[in-house]
């Protein structure tokens, strides 16, 4: 199985513990952490061409990605 860049874990190691916490306490960021996996996931099929789509897909998938994370950080940083 291929490495998939861009994992949560990476993207934030200084808050690998407060994102497992998290993930159990609070269902709402539960569901950004799963939603950030799943579009990440997609994104890592589609640069690696194995489900290749039109650039703007790509590109509505990434920009997806970064309002995800962005979400993500601001509950981090609380």
């Amino acid at each position: 199985m291929s490495h998939t860049p861009h994992e949560l874990v990476e993207e934030f190691p200084d808050h690998i513990e407060r994102i497992h916490s998290l993930k159990q306490s609070d269902t709402h960021f539960a569901k950004l952490a799963e939603d950030y996996h799943e579009v990440n996931r997609q994104i890592h099929r589609m640069e690696t061409e194995i489900e290749p789509v039109a650039t703007h897909i790509e590109e509505d998938a990434r920009k997806k990605r970064v309002a995800l994370k962005d979400a993500i950080a601001t509950y981090l940083d609380e």
